[in-house]
């Protein structure tokens, strides 16, 4: 699948994660068979305004394509001088607008999901987005803001007429934030009324599961966000499930470990210790979560790692007691 000149090797797509998604986790994850990642969420206002931190999330890299920067706003004139500042000093393949986080503090603006609410206002918005972006421009959206507003496909339809290239829709509504199952039955066979690519999302924490709601809402995509927290190989079984090929066994714990050692240097190199460190104890316990007993190991990484010698410490426990 082409989506403007980026090519799309696979069915699954890297879902963008604030606090998770950094290039040093897109690259950690590609390996395992990522066609399509997204960075965190980039404020168009922090953009326009010169935010150093802002900043940091445009990075992309060779090993990271194809990847889309994903941008949220609420005022057409600042999301479009963003853009521009966006193409001086970004390198990626796919500009995607999130109209999909339920999150207070962005939907207080009129950004993410409270777009919903507003269609007309939201087509005028995404048609002089496109209009600004040499990229191809995607759009993450909700089932609707909430059940009485479940107005996915009027939505879908404008931002096909907007101009947009895929469409991600998660299986949810605004108000149901993460709460509860996403709900795939709405979504039947929508895939097959657009004339774009849509991709889904919400609760892939399996390769069957990811299989089953492809089929039932004829997506060509499918995103994985949570569900690969630690848990990487999820992406790999599911390109082997789409393939129709044999599934690989679970991560032994001995996996787990060297996967959580790649990833952790791979952040300190980008962040440098004292960030990734306040960032790996909310990770690197997600590793460990799928093995019995390891509550308290879970918690001394998240509470008492201070730096990368901690976590090594912990690593080499976790191996040493393995072997006992």
């Amino acid at each position: 699948m082409k989506i403007g000149t980026a090519e799309i090797n696979g069915p699954v797509v890297l879902g963008p994660m604030a606090g998770v998604t950094t290039l040093a986790y897109r690259e950690f994850m590609k390996p395992f068979g990522v066609a399509l990642s997204f960075s965190e969420m980039i404020s168009d206002c922090g953009i326009f305004y010169g935010n150093a931190e802002t900043y940091t999330y445009l990075a992309t890299s060779n090993k990271d394509r194809p990847v889309g920067l994903q941008l949220f706003g609420s005022n057409p004139e600042i999301s479009v001088k963003a853009i521009s500042i966006l193409e001086m000093k970004a390198d990626y393949d796919l500009l995607d607008i999130n109209l999909g986080c339920p999150v207070y503090k962005v939907t207080k603006t009129g950004a993410g999901s409270a777009w919903l609410k507003h269609p007309q206002e939201l087509y005028e918005y995404m048609r002089a987005v496109v209009m600004a972006s040499h990229k191809p421009v995607s759009a993450k959206i909700r089932l609707g803001w909430d059940e009485k507003s479940v107005n996915f496909p009027e939505i879908a339809s404008l931002l096909e007429k907007a101009g947009i290239s895929l469409l991600t829709i998660h299986a949810r509504t605004s108000k149901q934030m993460y709460m509860g199952e996403a709900n795939y039955e709405p979504l039947k066979d929508f895939g097959k009324t657009l004339a774009i690519p849509l991709c889904v999302s919400g609760d892939i924490f399996s390769p069957e599961k990811a299989i089953e709601a492809m089929n039932e809402t004829g997506a060509s995509l499918v995103m994985v966000a949570r569900g690969g927290l630690g848990n990487p190989r999820l992406i790999t079984n599911i390109n082997h499930l789409y393939r129709q090929e044999p599934l690989e066994a679970d991560p032994t714990v001995y996996e787990e470990v060297e996967w959580a050692r790649d990833f952790a240097k791979r952040l300190i190199d980008l962040k440098g210790e004292k960030v990734a460190m306040m960032q790996l104890r909310g990770l690197i316990p997600h590793f460990f979560s799928g093995f019995p007993g390891y509550k308290k190991i879970r918690a001394e990484i998240a509470m008492n790692i201070q730096n990368f010698d901690d976590l090594t410490r912990i690593l080499d426990g976790i191996e040493n007691r393995n072997h006992l």
